[in-house]
């Protein structure tokens, strides 16, 4: 594991220097450190840490609103609260500002090392599903058309870009739970999927309740077979895939996601185009 950087948020000098003297003894390298909203924002900007360790009670404000404004600064940095108080109220708005931990004063310093440890391993985890995600999903809707159509789909550039998309006619939504959660969309024209059905059923496929299952079940496959590759690739992840939703109509819009990482491509088929999204968020999603 990388070397982890930290900056010390509390405006008690006594507890800036005792978690300095745990931090480092534990093997961190502390950065810095930051008494008040203002210096945490110039701690953060100066410094770019992996983790801040944030006191929840400050003059002037609190561990929340730093938080708010830390993640303004960079949304990848993991702030883990460090304070006396606790209770359901705190960790629910917590959550809310994607504070990664909670360790109770007085601190322990094994806890603190330990909880450090596990998010910054969660972090290279995501980065390395980042890294495979696209190119495994590609393969398996490549495989599964090889197998089912004898045919490979022409890829197009992959697009990371996070806006509206119009449907074709038909999407097939496919959750993906497991240490991360996600989802894959299969988008086509209406004509394209009836066209797989005949193909696949080897008749002229009129019944749209029949058209639809059948897309919906090639899509469970493409996912299932993608999360199976990527689970071998570090069984930690502990990827599966959901029932699928299928939406279909004229006038269908896929919104805008809130996943951390997005990769679509458009691919031609001898059946017409298709279209995949696949994107995942941090977090487990169980």
């Amino acid at each position: 594991m990388k070397e982890i950087k930290i900056v010390v948020v509390d405006d008690s000098p006594f507890s800036v220097a005792m978690l300095t003297n745990m931090l480092t003894e534990s093997g961190f390298n502390v950065v810095g450190s930051a008494n008040n909203l203002e210096e945490s924002i110039d701690a953060v900007t100066r410094l770019n840490p992996d983790v801040v360790t944030m006191d929840m009670t400050m003059v002037g404000t609190n561990g929340i609103e730093c938080t708010k404004a830390i993640h303004l600064v960079n949304p990848n940095i993991k702030v883990v609260i460090v304070s006396s108080m606790m209770d359901e109220e705190i960790e629910r708005d917590a959550r809310k500002v994607k504070i990664a931990g909670y360790v109770q004063k007085p601190v322990d310093s094994e806890e603190l090392s330990l909880l450090i440890n596990r998010i910054m391993a969660d972090e290279e985890l995501f980065t390395e599903l980042d890294g495979l995600y696209y190119t495994v999903f590609k393969e398996a809707l490549t495989d599964t058309c090889n197998k089912l159509f004898k045919m490979v789909p022409d890829f197009q550039q992959e697009d990371n870009s996070n806006k509206v998309q119009v449907s074709r006619g038909v999407s097939v939504v496919i959750g993906i739970i497991g240490r991360y959660g996600g989802r894959m969309i299969l988008d086509m024209a209406y004509d394209t999927a009836k066209k797989i059905t005949d193909s696949l059923l080897k008749k002229d496929s009129q019944n749209k309740e029949e058209i639809i299952n059948t897309i919906a079940e090639m899509s469970n496959i493409v996912a299932g077979n993608a999360c199976s590759l990527l689970n071998k690739s570090n069984k930690l992840l502990g990827l599966r895939v959901a029932p699928p939703t299928v939406v279909y109509g004229e006038s269908l819009n896929i919104s805008k996601s809130e996943l951390d990482s997005l990769a679509s491509t458009k691919a031609e088929s001898i059946f017409g185009e298709l279209y995949m999204s696949i994107g995942f968020k941090r977090g487990e999603c169980e």
